[in-house]
């Protein structure tokens, strides 16, 4: 696999994971589906989160990942490694954090799930119908386990 990310970190947030981590989760999720990509994995704050959600998605608040996949220009040829474009994901790093509090999961597991998640959307799976969503989250749910990380949509153990 033949993988180029432009990695891009606008905020201040401490303990992000590592650009290496970033490109091996990205990478699991291209195995089998690509046999060479090149994407944008941008990392921001809430505010530039919460703009581009209500730009594109019409969602008035930060969200913790967006997709946007690459769309070429009417009227571009094709070749030069158009193919390999592959789009971009804008990840809200301070939402990550507290939604890994919140569901009680390793910071490093849902960073993870994001980025696997947003690359299967680059690569047009969704969750829009209940039969999208289980395929989806099947494939999620493999390539994380295959990552060493459990399975993302179990529920946490209660408290005692």
């Amino acid at each position: 696999m033949e993988l180029y990310i432009d990695f891009q970190v606008a905020t201040q947030s401490p303990d992000l994971p590592a650009a290496a981590d970033f490109a091996r989760w990205a990478a699991a999720a291209l195995a089998g589906r690509r046999e060479r990509a090149a994407l944008t994995i941008r990392i921001v704050d809430p505010a530039e989160g919460h703009a581009l959600n209500l730009r594109f998605r019409g969602q008035d608040r930060p969200t913790n990942v967006l997709s946007f996949p690459f769309e070429a220009p009417p009227g571009l040829p094709g070749g030069a490694g158009l193919d390999a474009l592959l789009g971009d994901l804008v990840i809200c790093a301070p939402l990550v954090s507290t939604e890994a509090l919140e569901q009680g999961k390793a910071a490093s597991a849902h960073w993870a799930h994001l980025v696997v998640h947003g690359v299967l959307h680059l690569l047009n799976y969704d969750h829009l119908t209940n039969t999208d969503a289980q395929l989806m989250e099947g494939l999620e749910t493999a390539i994380l386990i295959g990552l060493g990380f459990p399975p993302p949509y179990l529920d946490p153990p209660a408290n005692p």
